[in-house]
């Protein structure tokens, strides 16, 4: 009988740890929640005195050494933070938020090399993780290595389609190429998903910048075309030319309504214009999707729409008065799918 009594004396143990485990780790769950509600309400003393408190009971709980460091971040002591992360990486290595954040910490203290490093690894652990991807394009964008900037932007957005920000820094780094062609779809495709944010204006005055590139009105019946010798690619050149006969024989057009004729011809040979035979992603997430929504006759309420923020009283009157085209357009861009 003495195995027997043994193995009863065992299971009680087992199940009795495992109940003190489970409040244990109830209460340490518990305290890290409240930090982060306090940490939430800028109080970030009280949050830490409560990730101190579950860091005494379990120095190894990721949650609270995790919150630690984004707390003391918060507080401005990215520095301070950065032991805790290093710590929460052994702790976790398969997550990507610890490699994100010190990656963050590190660009924003002058260490784009450092950065990079914490953002690569952290890539080789979580391949899946989509911040990484967007911070490194922002790292590579902010060392004028433009064409890595581009490659990761397109990864986070592939990840993340409607990460308003992957979309922007794509565009600005194919902008940076002299890409013009796939800078503005760049935009546009921003401004589909912040119509009306801060960020708004700058990428409306992108547009229209790449639209008017090389074209200056000198008289009332008279355009000029000039063509830098950085424009000289096929999809460059044909860009100008497109936008003068887009409007060339229309007379006393709003600037909504020209800008959507200007949209509308591009749009219609996005291929041309992007140069995207080399680029899969850019000819099917871009060029086909602004292709077709070009031939979707839904441009009107596309333009309108992304231009909330520069005509707002303007389009939301145009919206009031055209309510079945802004239905036609929203059952449009449910209904098509975009693929990469």
């Amino acid at each position: 009988m003495k195995p027997l009594y043994k193995t009863l004396l065992l299971l009680a143990f087992i199940t009795t740890s495992g109940t003190a485990y489970s409040q244990g780790t109830d209460k340490l769950k518990e305290l890290v929640k409240q930090g982060v509600t306090l940490n939430d309400e800028g109080k970030y003393d009280d949050a830490l005195a409560k990730y101190r408190e579950a860091l005494k009971i379990d120095p190894n709980f990721y949650n609270a050494v995790y919150e630690t460091a984004y707390t003391l971040q918060a507080q401005g002591k990215p520095l301070d933070a950065i032991p805790y992360l290093e710590s929460a990486i052994k702790l976790k290595p398969e997550s990507g938020d610890a490699y994100n954040m010190i990656g963050n910490i590190y660009d924003d203290n002058k260490q784009p090399d450092k950065a990079l490093e914490y953002y690569k690894s952290g890539i080789a652990a979580a391949p899946d993780y989509q911040r990484l991807y967007f911070n490194i394009a922002i790292t590579y964008y902010g060392q004028k290595q433009y064409a890595d900037a581009e490659a990761n932007a397109i990864t986070a957005i592939k990840l993340d389609p409607k990460h308003a920000s992957s979309q922007r820094v794509f565009a600005m780094a194919a902008n940076r190429q002299n890409k013009l062609g796939q800078s503005l779809l760049g935009w546009c495709n921003f401004l589909l998903i912040e119509p009306q944010t801060k960020r708004s204006p700058e990428a409306i005055a992108y547009v229209k910048a790449i639209i008017n590139n090389g074209v200056k009105k000198t008289g009332e019946k008279s355009v000029t075309i000039t063509i830098n010798e950085k424009d000289l690619s096929s999809s460059n050149l044909l860009m100008p030319l497109t936008v003068t006969n887009a409007t060339s024989d229309k007379k006393n057009l709003s600037a909504t309504d020209s800008l959507t004729l200007q949209l509308t011809a591009l749009f219609e040979i996005a291929h041309v214009i992007t140069g995207d035979k080399d680029n899969p992603f850019v000819a099917s997430y871009y060029s086909d999707f602004f292709e077709k929504l070009a031939k979707s006759g839904n441009m009107a309420a596309f333009t309108r729409y992304i231009t909330l923020s520069a005509y707002k009283d303007e389009n939301l009157a145009w919206f009031k008065e055209h309510d079945k085209e802004l239905n036609e357009f929203d059952a449009w861009l449910k209904a098509t799918k975009r693929e990469f």
